[in-house]
């Protein structure tokens, strides 16, 4: 059978959460199953893949989590009894091709190299649960709530071991499905950045959801063109980047080991909430057409830069971002944050198919170069940041079309000059997932959330729901800065 089937008693737990001084009702908990699904038996052989210096960065990362929400107007029965067995065979059908994701991450010692180790049998953990007395319009509202009201629908990804030679064994992904009776359905994802990135992974998603809903047919699967891409001979080691990014494995394994921790995400525990912006397909046009302008008029460069949506969007969210973190957090008086600050925003190029990387779009792992932007702060506090921020994130956007591979090279350095400035924001997603496609039988999604940004310290950006060429930007920020943001993006968008 693909699916160990491990039946437990209900486990009842009361959550409550607060929001200042408004109380958020409370709200039972039933787990309902805990399975692990693996691919069919014998359909995939004892399988060994190479991490590369573009796998390896990851490992210090606290893993990528994500929540789709869907509307499902059954009953919790009619879920367990019809809706289940759908879901577990199908993801089991996916994951004959998607093997990497039930893995497990080999981690040793210096001087050996890790990897991903795949044997007849591995699982992927699915927690069902149910939510009673939930509000899931409150749940997937784009006004700001407590951060923490959806963790909850989060999976925990389970403890890693050790083998009986001393190595470390991680797990690589997990599952939990809540369902609201009568009401809704969330699928809650977690995986290990290590072995596949965001577009790796939304190939996952999009796979599993398509073969659910076709109730079992992965056919399509067997295409070229569409099954996952797992050779890595062609990114090779330029420039010894893969010597780099081992150095800096063995450094975090043994770091591990000394302090017999993992990666973990320290979250403040002030009163944070999350919210969602949506950019209208009219607002970016406008935005495009005024910020054209603007930069034509003030260029000096003989080369014009193009300005597309996400270079706008990603102007105007990091301006707005850097404004709130002025208004409210008090800046240090040691004549290190003066107007000559540099601030940073990074985002992630896929660099699939480009210069560099002869890498089909269905390459599954990580393909990732960073783009780092910096500006000063007097230049993007002032009345004309849009247009420096505009002109900035245009320019590295256009040099990543051929530069990506040195954006590669160069990134570890690149990092850790920004880290340490301590003004940065990070984006993460991107309107090419298309995660709203994702159908498992169900309709649309009707919200997709990315917990992983609940840090602060990045923006999540993803295609709207509503219309083709807008925007959605979800970001975690304390109840004041969100206030501030929310001021200063109303602000922004009054004057185009």
């Amino acid at each position: 059978m693909f699916v160990n089937f491990a039946p437990i008693s209900l486990k009842l737990l009361f959550c409550s959460f607060n929001l200042g001084s408004m109380a958020v009702p409370s709200y039972l908990v039933n787990i309902l199953d805990s399975n692990h699904v693996s691919a069919p038996k014998g359909s995939v052989p004892s399988t060994t893949l190479a991490l590369t210096y573009l796998d390896l960065p990851w490992f210090p990362s606290a893993p990528m989590q994500s929540l789709f929400f869907y509307e499902f107007p059954h009953p919790t029965s009619h879920f367990m009894q019809t809706t289940l067995p759908t879901l577990t065979q199908s993801l089991s059908l996916t994951l004959q091709h998607f093997f990497p994701l039930a893995a497990k991450l080999i981690c040793p010692l210096p001087p050996l190299k890790p990897y991903i180790l795949y044997s007849d049998g591995d699982s992927v953990p699915l927690i069902v649960a149910e939510f009673t007395g939930a509000d899931v319009d409150h749940l997937t509202a784009n006004y700001p709530r407590d951060f923490k009201l959806l963790h909850p629908f989060v999976p925990e990804l389970p403890p890693s071991t050790m083998s009986s030679d001393g190595i470390l064994v991680r797990p690589i992904m997990a599952v939990k499905v809540t369902v609201f009776p009568n009401t809704g359905v969330c699928i809650g994802m977690a995986h290990n950045h290590v072995a596949a990135d965001g577009s790796a992974f939304m190939h996952f998603m999009r796979s599993w959801s398509s073969v659910c809903k076709s109730k079992g047919d992965s056919t399509f699967l067997d295409k070229v063109s569409r099954r996952p891409f797992y050779n890595r001979d062609a990114l090779g080691d330029p420039d010894g980047c893969n010597e780099e990014a081992l150095k800096c494995y063995w450094h975090w394994i043994s770091s591990w080991r000394e302090n017999l921790a993992g990666p973990t995400k320290e979250i403040s525990s002030v009163d944070k909430v999350r919210a969602t912006f949506v950019l209208t397909r009219a607002q970016i046009t406008k935005l495009k057409q005024w910020l054209t302008t603007q930069c034509k008029n003030s260029s000096n460069d003989s080369e014009e830069v193009k300005i597309s949506t996400f270079v706008v969007t990603c102007s105007i969210m990091w301006i707005c971002m850097i404004k709130s973190q002025e208004n409210n957090i008090q800046v240090s008086t040691n004549g290190d944050d003066g107007d000559d600050t540099f601030y940073y925003l990074l985002f992630a190029v896929d660099c699939r198919n480009r210069i560099g990387f002869p890498l089909p779009e269905t390459y599954f792992g990580n393909c990732l170069a960073p783009g780092i932007i910096r500006a000063k702060k007097s230049e993007l506090m002032g009345p004309k940041g849009i247009v420096t921020a505009g002109k900035v994130i245009a320019k590295k956007v256009k040099e990543m079309e051929s530069g990506a591979l040195k954006e590669a090279e160069k990134g570890p350095s690149n990092l850790e000059e920004m880290f340490r400035s301590g003004h940065h924001v990070g984006i993460s997603g991107s309107p090419k997932f298309r995660v709203y496609d994702m159908d498992f039988g169900w309709g649309r999604p009707l919200k997709i959330e990315f917990i992983h940004i609940d840090d602060g310290g990045s923006l999540s950006l993803i295609e709207s729901k509503n219309e083709s060429g807008g925007m959605e930007v979800s970001l975690v920020l304390s109840k004041n800065q969100m206030d501030a943001f929310t001021s200063n993006l109303a602000e922004s968008l009054k004057a185009f």
